[in-house]
């Protein structure tokens, strides 16, 4: 019962504590989910779904977050009643939805070195191709810079300057290598952004794999020189792997991918809905003018 008097809660209605609610955070963004809402009747079958008061209000039950939403009759019904299980497409919710934002994170995150690796590829291809352009410039500029401070700024040793004149040293397949080393490294990042974005299964063993392989160069550059970036960096990609592999159920763990299914379908199927709010008998309409979200 509602805490107003002479207010009904919503039919069926058993509130979950969760510390996220994810669910309300999805139709927030997106909008309710509900079902049956061009329906002309509404049958007694249908109250897992939809309900109907003495006034003739009709109540429908979000599909994600279990709100109860109250509409009007539709003027010019599309169906005579409601769809059946097998054609309504229920949402995401519970665990499945909390990993898709979690594994959504996770894209950003890789397309974002996508893009910086990207225009990194196209930056050394282009001094590859003018190089030879370049070089004359290059040198009268460092000269000039060193003559006028009285004293070395990084050419012939460290700084800036000094890896621009490594660069110009280099031999020039050397940098096309590079580039296309970066320009793979930059795919790589993509291909795993668009997977993780979409839930693929395959795309979460992929950025497992390469987070991991990635994650031996980043132990070794802090044996020579910590910054706080690295260190950032390297807990990222610690904390990706780890999701992966346990949340995720990888390789066999904690059930693997049956298990993952399992708690997919306990969490988002019927049985859910089922769970949260009885079908048929499990309560009256709310009063008219009440909307309630466990």
């Amino acid at each position: 019962m509602s805490d107003e008097p002479g207010l009904t809660a919503a039919p069926g209605a058993r509130p979950e504590r969760r510390r996220i609610r994810y669910e309300l955070l999805e139709c927030a963004l997106h909008g309710h989910r509900l079902a049956g809402t061009d329906a002309a009747a509404v049958r007694p079958a249908d109250a897992l779904l939809v309900r109907e008061d003495a006034g003739g209000l009709r109540w429908h039950r979000c599909l994600r977050c279990d709100a109860w939403l109250p509409l009007p009759p539709p003027a010019r019904p599309a169906r005579d009643t409601l769809p059946d299980r097998e054609s309504i497409e229920l949402p995401l919710r519970g665990r499945p939805l909390r990993d898709r934002y979690v594994l959504r994170l996770i894209a950003l995150d890789r397309m974002l070195h996508c893009v910086v690796l990207a225009v990194l590829a196209v930056a050394v291809f282009a001094f590859a191709h003018e190089r030879e352009r370049l070089r004359g410039p290059f040198y009268r500029f460092a000269d000039a810079l060193q003559n006028g401070v009285g004293g070395p700024t990084g050419a012939h040793g460290r700084g800036l300057l000094g890896e621009a004149e490594r660069a110009f040293a280099a031999h020039g397949r050397t940098l096309w290598v590079i580039g296309a080393v970066i320009t793979a490294y930059a795919v790589l990042e993509g291909v795993e952004a668009v997977g993780l974005w979409r839930a693929r299964r395959w795309a979460e063993y992929l950025t497992f794999v390469a987070t991991s392989v990635l994650l031996v160069p980043e132990i070794y550059e802090l044996t020579g020189h910590v910054s706080a970036l690295k260190v950032l960096t390297l807990v990222i990609n610690l904390a990706v792997v780890a999701y992966l592999l346990v949340a995720k159920r990888l390789f066999g763990l904690r059930g693997g991918g049956r298990a993952e299914a399992a708690v997919r379908a306990h969490d988002s199927g019927w049985e859910a809905l089922e769970r949260v709010h009885p079908g048929p008998g499990g309560g009256s309409a709310p009063a008219p003018g009440r909307t309630v979200a466990p």
